[in-house]
């Protein structure tokens, strides 16, 4: 094990040289909550992007919905595809303002992996059914910290879980990688977001603000290099993560006619049967929480029984959650005196 020692170290001494000093370099980390051996070759964020990526909530990501609900076609951001969009733009962000990409991209790989199934339909209709809320940047914090690994958690480091729950536009991140990461959510699902609408046939280029293309760009591809861009001029040896007025007026243009006109229309009847299928399952689960697989009945220990069912329901995959409704309240046959139909 000695003989990696010099890997780490190496890194180590890059990160000293050539990262901005506003950067979180690996060695100085706060560490984890419960100590353990450190990896030889591996720096701390380095192994907590790993443990993220062959983690179960990690895996599920690829069936979870972002915006449309089953699409018809291969090309559809799914929650998976999503967050990789989000490592992939937070790590160009680190690399222009020389800030540390491994911690970057470990933030933006376990920002959403407490989302739950049918996009935000599922995070608005379990925040108003659990008695104390549910925000998926909260759940993304406690699947890594309480429900991964049979309840032991992923034990990430302090500068990775404040990134994951920071990351919403409204957070306060305490590292400019975690500032990063938030950018680059935004930047990912507007984008790709309109991407999905027009695919969809519900949105055309020409519906689009005038302003806000005019600012930024007509192709995805040119909205976000000329944020990118942007944000590096802004920012570039200061000891933040900005935009500049102009182009962050122009994405909240766009995130506003986004909401307006796709997030707030889109699939209306699936939203109300995926907002009917959770309803029933968390009333189910709250009255018979027996019946919850073993994993979660084990956190029970420690959390009330809405927080339990909470945690069930938000990991699930949109079709996982599909076969468990229909396990519970739509038997297969009826039988009527001794006819089965």
């Amino acid at each position: 094990m000695t003989e990696g020692r010099p890997v780490k170290e190496r890194t180590y001494e890059m990160e000293s040289r050539y990262l901005s000093p506003y950067a979180k370099k690996s060695a100085e980390t706060a560490g984890r909550a419960r100590k353990e051996v450190p990896c030889a070759f591996r720096t701390d964020f380095q192994r907590d992007r790993d443990r993220i990526i062959y983690s179960n909530s990690f895996k599920r990501l690829k069936n979870k919905t972002q915006v449309f609900f089953a699409p018809e076609g291969d090309h559809y951001i799914t929650r998976l595809t999503h967050t990789l969009d989000v490592a992939q733009i937070a790590r160009a962000i680190a690399r222009a303002l020389a800030l540390n990409e491994d911690l970057a991209e470990a933030i933006a790989l376990g920002h959403d992996l407490g989302h739950t199934p049918f996009g935000h339909v599922g995070e608005r209709v379990l925040d108003k059914l659990s008695p104390s809320g549910f925000e998926h940047n909260v759940q993304s914090l406690r699947v890594v910290d309480v429900i991964e690994k049979d309840g032991r958690g992923l034990n990430l480091t302090a500068e990775v879980r404040d990134g994951i729950l920071q990351h919403k536009s409204s957070g306060h991140p305490a590292t400019l990688e975690g500032v990063a990461v938030s950018l680059a959510d935004r930047i990912a699902y507007i984008n790709h977001d309109i991407e999905d609408a027009i695919r969809a046939g519900i949105l055309k280029d020409s519906d689009l603000p005038k302003n806000a293309v005019e600012v930024l760009g007509h192709a995805t591809r040119e909205r976000i290099n000329t944020v990118i861009t942007d944000i590096y001029l802004r920012s570039a040896g200061t000891d933040g993560v900005h935009m500049s007025e102009n182009v962050a007026d122009a994405m909240n243009e766009l995130r506003s006619f986004m909401f307006r006109n796709i997030y707030s229309l889109t699939n209306k009847s699936m939203q109300d049967r995926a907002e009917r299928m959770l309803t029933a399952m968390y009333g189910y689960f709250l009255r018979y929480p027996e019946r919850l697989p073993e994993q979660y009945l084990a956190l029970a220990e420690n959390a009330p029984k809405e927080q339990i069912v909470c945690d069930y329901l938000s990991g699930m995959t949109d079709r996982y959650a599909i076969g468990v409704f229909e396990g519970l309240f739509i038997p297969e046959t009826f039988s009527l005196g001794g006819v089965t139909v």
